[in-house]
């Protein structure tokens, strides 16, 4: 009986934890504040932390965890003081005790040990399925290592575009921009991948603007929504001059006909990756994981330093 309630309360922290990690954007952060908390308690049964407190221990965690994962991407987002008033105890991490103090709580408490050893290799593995080789695209000679072989860099590609919208979007974004400069062209990219509508608008020297979704539009019906949306986000005479291109996941090709006599545009999934395997230079192929690495590195990367 004990036993099997040791067991449901560590099961119950740890869902909590895969919840708080699902629902993370940019930045993964309330399982770290959670690991610092616990870390805090396992080495000195403290169970009241001040919010100052909480900030300090969270921080040095930030650092602690950039050793162990080697990077710094998707940790180390800004805290904020509603994080342990209003945020944590939605997941029953803390409860307020007085002004700006907070208790840390059963069973986090029982079980501290095991959970500082798991939070970290669930936060590493939680990364990991989501950018993949990304955090390490920082290197130069591993970029070089990965373009060197044409398939294996459209393979890497193809891999990490499915796994999450925001690679969707960048790795779009990096695609169409070594391939425009190729015609003088310039590409900008300046909003984020957490914008309310799912894409990322990118501007052009040129007049034209793209539009990215991570969406299937497989029928005429989906097809009207997206143009209803493009009107609201565009001038009617951009859209009438034919000047916003749609970059989706997948369309169907009486879709794609009925968006082109609305005078819109439209690239797949799988055209972009056409566009990616005329890169015949290996250059070109590691100036698009440079460009992916810049964006992830611009939304995700830490900061604390």
């Amino acid at each position: 009986m004990i036993e099997g309630c040791t067991t449901n309360g560590e099961n119950f922290c740890k869902s909590n934890i895969k919840r708080m990690l699902k629902n993370s954007q940019t930045k993964v952060i309330f399982p770290v504040i959670t690991l610092a908390l616990l870390k805090e308690h396992h080495a000195t049964g403290k169970l009241i932390f001040s919010d100052q407190e909480i900030r300090k221990a969270y921080e040095q965690t930030v650092k602690d965890l950039k050793d162990f994962l080697k990077h710094d991407v998707h940790i180390g987002g800004k805290y904020y003081d509603a994080y342990p008033s209003r945020n944590l105890p939605r997941y029953a991490v803390v409860k307020s005790v007085g002004h700006m103090q907070y208790q840390l709580l059963s069973p986090y408490t029982d079980h501290a040990a095991s959970l500082c050893e798991w939070i970290p290799e669930r936060i590493k593995e939680h990364i990991s399925s989501r950018l993949g080789i990304i955090p390490f695209l920082d290197d130069p000679k591993e970029r070089a290592s990965l373009a060197a072989n044409p398939t294996q860099f459209l393979s890497l590609i193809n891999e990490h575009m499915n796994k999450t919208p925001s690679n969707f979007e960048i790795f779009s974004f990096a695609i169409i921009k070594v391939h425009l400069e190729k015609f003088a062209c310039k590409i900008y990219r300046d909003t984020r991948t957490a914008a309310y509508d799912g894409g990322v608008d990118l501007s052009t020297n040129f007049g034209v603007v793209y539009q990215i979704k991570k969406l299937k539009i497989l029928t005429e019906a989906a097809a009207k929504n997206i143009y209803e949306e493009l009107k609201m986000n565009f001038d009617t005479e951009r859209l009438q001059s034919g000047n916003v291109i749609l970059i989706i996941d997948d369309i169907s090709k009486a879709v794609k006909q009925y968006l082109i006599s609305m005078k819109v545009q439209s690239l797949s999934k799988d055209d972009v990756l056409r566009l990616a395997a005329q890169f015949e230079d290996m250059e070109d192929r590691q100036k698009v994981l440079r460009i992916v690495y810049e964006e992830f590195r611009r939304e995700y990367s830490s900061r604390i330093r």
